[in-house]
């Protein structure tokens, strides 16, 4: 009498792995555009166009720009996971496990501070002190409305809200800076993340050579010709 083959159960699917959170600054990936239009209409027209050491100086000249340009607006951005805080900013990468990171501020600029006392600015969430006036002025205005609703009183709409706008205009838009509501994303994220296992390593600063090597080299070319010019 046979038995019948027993068969192993079949591995469990893997889990997925959930992505990284993405923080940009769109109005530096705009004024990026723009520059690089710039620099190339004025930068090839020179070196096509351009007489004697005029394209030399072109070239160089757009080696050196060009990685900066790029450095600066389209390369800064902030990778949250959910076990490590990525960071790269225009001439470096600096990888943070939660567990490493000991706070987040806002202040003038918005950092990272880890256990150890280093502080990492996040390029790609900059501070907007005129944002923040705008929220706050937003903020005042929603709080008088609904002080006046309570009160019982009605303004020109008929809905208890003085001075002659309506609660639309009281409650439009967002409550605070987007740059505060990305930091306060983090914080909740450290908090969550910050004591677990998986989250523990090592902090790890990586300089971005691929911006640094071309831009050096665009400077002492251009340091070059002019000085035996």
């Amino acid at each position: 009498m046979t038995t019948p083959d027993h068969q192993s159960p079949a591995p469990p699917p893997p889990v997925p792995t959930a992505k990284d959170r993405i923080y940009r600054s769109p109005l530096a990936l705009v004024a990026g555009a723009l520059l690089l239009v710039l620099v190339g209409w004025l930068g090839f027209d020179a070196l096509f166009r351009g007489h004697g050491r005029t394209p030399w100086l072109a070239l160089a000249g757009l080696i050196l720009v060009v990685p900066l340009v790029i450095a600066f607006t389209f390369r800064p951005a902030v990778f949250a996971g959910v076990d490590r805080l990525r960071i790269r900013n225009p001439f470096r990468v600096i990888v943070l496990p939660w567990g490493e990171i000991a706070s987040l501020r806002s202040r003038y600029t918005n950092e990272v501070v880890t256990r150890s006392g280093a502080k990492y600015q996040l390029w790609a969430v900059p501070v907007s002190l005129r944002a923040r006036r705008k929220a706050a002025r937003r903020q005042t205005r929603a709080a008088a409305t609904l002080r006046s609703g309570s009160r019982g009183g009605f303004g020109r709409d008929g809905l208890g809200i003085p001075g002659g706008y309506s609660t639309s205009d009281a409650f439009a838009g967002p409550a605070r800076a987007e740059s505060d509501q990305i930091m306060t994303d983090l914080r909740d994220l450290l908090e969550r993340r910050g004591g677990t296992e998986t989250a523990r390593g090592e902090v790890t600063v990586r300089w971005a050579y691929e911006v640094v090597a071309p831009a050096v080299a665009g400077a002492v070319l251009l340091a070059v010709l002019l000085a035996t010019g």
